[in-house]
C-alpha cells in the first residue's frame, strides 16, 4: 500500500538506492581481523542514499517523492515501506516486488567509522531491479536528488533533469561524465576517492573535477575539513564540527540532504555547507542517526551554539520538537 498520494508539485524528486538495514554499534573501534569489539547496541535501519537523503528531507519539511530500487515483499520490505509513509514521503512509484527480498544492509558503527555488508553487488550485477525514472515526476519537481549506481537509469534521470530546467544533486561519479558534469552539486566522497582515485593528490584531484562540473562541486573528508567552489574559483574550505560521534551511518545521505536544502532555499555556498556540515554533524551524535534526524529549527540552534563558547559535543533528540520547520536563513 501507498497511502501517500501523488502529489501535483514536490519540492525534490529523489532516485535511487532503497534497503532495509540492520545498525550495530560498537563499544570500541572496529577490530582488526581475528579481533573482538564489543557491542553497543542494534536497531532496525533504513539504508541507502536516495532513502535516507528523502527522510532528512521530509523532516526538515521538504515534499518529497521517492523512486529507484523494488521493494522486497517480505516483513523487512513492508516495515521500511510503512516507515517512509510515516515521514510523509511519497511513495507512490515504489514497486513492491512478489517473491523477491529487496536489498539488504549490515552496518556496524564505531565513533570513527562505519563498515557496510550488503548485497549491492549482487543488485546491480543482475537483471535490473530498480524502477526506470519517468520524465514527468522530474518535469513538476523543484529539484532532484540522483543515485549514479545505476548507470544508463541514473543518466536517464540526469537527462531528463536538464531537458525539464531541473536541477539536480547527485554523487561520487566520475568527472568525465555527463551526470557529474550537468550537476548543480556534486559531492565526492572520501570514500569514493580512496576507492577510485587512491593515489591521487586531494587538491589536483579536486581541480580536475572543478574544471568539468557547471555546479557546485563538493569533498567530503569524514571528520576532516569540507573543500567546495565552483568553475573558476579557489578552493574553499569549511572545518568540520567536532563531536562525539555515537553512529556515523547516514552522515553522508544528511550531508547532501544539506546541500539540497540550501539548494531549494537560494542560499550562498558557504551557508549552504555550514548547513550541510551541521546537519551531519547532529546525526553522527544520535542513535540511530536518520530516523531521529533533526528539524530545521534544532540545525539553526546547533550552529547558533557552534558560533558561542557554547559548543556541543553531543546533541541529543529533545523529547518534543516541533514537526514543522520554519524557514529563517542560517545565521
Amino acid at each position: 500500500m501507498h497511502p501517500n498520494p501523488f502529489p501535483d508539485v514536490f519540492d525534490v524528486y529523489a532516485y535511487g538506492m532503497i534497503s532495509s538495514s540492520t545498525l550495530y554499534i560498537l563499544k570500541q573501534p572496529f577490530p582488526a581481523p581475528d579481533g573482538y569489539a564489543e557491542l553497543d547496541r542494534s536497531y532496525r535501519m533504513t539504508g541507502g542514499e536516495a532513502c535516507n537523503s528523502a527522510i532528512v528531507l521530509s523532516r526538515l519539511g521538504v515534499k518529497v517523492l521517492l523512486d529507484g530500487v523494488w521493494l522486497g515483499d517480505t516483513s523487512d520490505g513492508r516495515w521500511l515501506l510503512e516507515t517512509l509513509n510515516g515521514f510523509g514521503i511519497c511513495t507512490s512509484p515504489l514497486r513492491t516486488e512478489p517473491g523477491y527480498e529487496g536489498v539488504r544492509e549490515i552496518v556496524i558503527s564505531d565513533e570513527h567509522s562505519r563498515t557496510i555488508l550488503g548485497n549491492y553487488i549482487q543488485l546491480l550485477s543482475t537483471t535490473r531491479q530498480w524502477d526506470i525514472p519517468r520524465k514527468e515526476h522530474l518535469a513538476s519537481a523543484r529539484l532532484a536528488c540522483i543515485d549514479p549506481f545505476f548507470t544508463e537509469e541514473s543518466h536517464m534521470a540526469g537527462q531528463y533533469a536538464v531537458e525539464s530546467g531541473i536541477p539536480y544533486i547527485t554523487i561520487d561519479c566520475p568527472y568525465d561524465g555527463a551526470l557529474a558534469q550537468n550537476a548543480a552539486g556534486l559531492i565526492i566522497s572520501g570514500e569514493f576517492r580512496a576507492r577510485e582515485h587512491s593515489q591521487a593528490d586531494l587538491l589536483s584531484l579536486f581541480t580536475e573535477y572543478q574544471q568539468r562540473v557547471k555546479g557546485l562541486l563538493i569533498f567530503t573528508c569524514g571528520n576532516e575539513e569540507v573543500l567546495f567552489g565552483r568553475q573558476d574559483q579557489g578552493i574553499q574550505r569549511f572545518p568540520a564540527y567536532k563531536v562525539k560521534a555515537i553512529d556515523t551511518a547516514g552522515a553522508g545521505d544528511a550531508f547532501r540532504s544539506g546541500v539540497i536544502y540550501g539548494l531549494l532555499h537560494g542560499w550562498d555556498d558557504l551557508e549552504t555547507i555550514r548547513y550541510a556540515s551541521a546537519l551531519a554533524a547532529i546525526i553522527c551524535t544520535r542513535f540511530p542517526g536518520v530516523l531521529d534526524c533533526p528539524t530545521h529549527q534544532e540545525v539553526l540552534e546547533f550552529m547558533y551554539l557552534c558560533s558561542t563558547s557554547l559548543i556541543p559535543t553531543s546533541y541529543p533528540s529533545p523529547s518534543n520538537t516541533a514537526s514543522g520547520p520554519g524557514q529563517p536563513r542560517p545565521k
